[in-house]
C-alpha cells in the first residue's frame, strides 16, 4: 500500500476513535437513561483497553499501533460515569477509579504480570462484548445502545487488523483485533435487530 494511502487510513482511524463513544454518550445523556447498556460490559472493555495500552507502552510498540487507545479510554471513563450516575451507582465510581489506577501500576511490577495480563486481554475484551450481547438478548431491547458507536468499533478493528498485516504482523495483537472485529459486528447486528423489532411492534 502506498505510504500516502496508509497515512490516510491511520488518520481516519484516529478521527473515528476521537468520537467513537460520542454517539453513545449523546444517546445516554438525551434519554437520561442507560437502558440497553451493560455496565459490566463497559468495565471489562475498559480493563481490556488499559491492559492492551500498558502492554504496548511497556514493550515499546510503535506509537501508531496504540495512539487511539488513550482517547477511547477517556471516552469510556466518561460513559461509565454517566451510566453509573443514571443507574444510581455514582458512588461506586471512586472505587473503580482507584481499582483501575492501582492495576495500571501493578501491571508492570514484574514482566510476567504484564505478559499474563496481555494473554488474558483478548479474553477480557471478548467477554465484554459477550456480556453486552447477553444483556441485549435478555432484554430484547437495544434501548440507548448506539449502533453507530458499535459500527465505528467495527471500522477501527478492521483497519487495525489490516494495518498490522501490512506493516508489523504481531500475531498476538492481530488475533485480538480479528476476534474483536467479529464480536463488534455481532453486537452491531444485534443492536440493529432489536431496534428494528421494537419499531415494527
Amino acid at each position: 500500500m502506498a505510504p500516502g494511502l496508509l497515512d490516510l487510513v491511520h488518520l481516519t482511524t484516529w478521527a473515528v476513535c476521537a468520537v467513537i463513544k460520542l454517539p453513545q454518550l449523546v444517546a445516554v445523556l438525551r434519554a437520561g437513561s442507560a437502558w440497553g447498556l451493560s455496565l459490566s460490559s463497559l468495565l471489562l472493555e475498559l480493563a481490556g483497553y488499559l491492559v492492551f495500552l500498558r502492554y504496548q507502552i511497556y514493550y515499546g510498540y510503535p506509537l501508531e499501533t496504540y495512539l487511539e487507545y488513550p482517547i477511547i479510554i477517556a471516552q469510556d471513563v466518561i460513559l461509565i460515569y454517566c451510566i453509573m450516575h443514571f443507574s444510581g451507582k455514582a458512588r461506586r465510581a471512586l472505587f473503580y477509579a482507584l481499582l483501575y489506577w492501582g492495576s495500571w501500576y501493578m501491571l508492570t511490577l514484574q514482566k510476567w504480570i504484564i505478559d499474563l495480563a496481555m494473554n488474558m486481554c483478548t479474553f477480557i475484551s471478548a467477554a465484554s462484548k459477550v456480556v453486552q450481547l447477553q444483556h441485549l438478548w435478555q432484554t430484547k431491547d437495544s434501548g440507548q445502545a448506539s449502533a453507530l458507536t458499535w459500527g465505528m468499533s467495527v471500522y477501527t478493528c478492521a483497519v487495525d487488523s489490516f494495518n498490522l498485516c501490512l506493516q508489523f504482523f504481531f500475531l498476538l495483537v492481530l488475533i485480538r483485533f480479528i476476534i474483536m472485529l467479529i464480536l463488534n459486528i455481532w453486537v452491531t447486528a444485534t443492536v440493529l435487530h432489536y431496534r428494528k423489532t421494537i419499531k415494527t411492534d
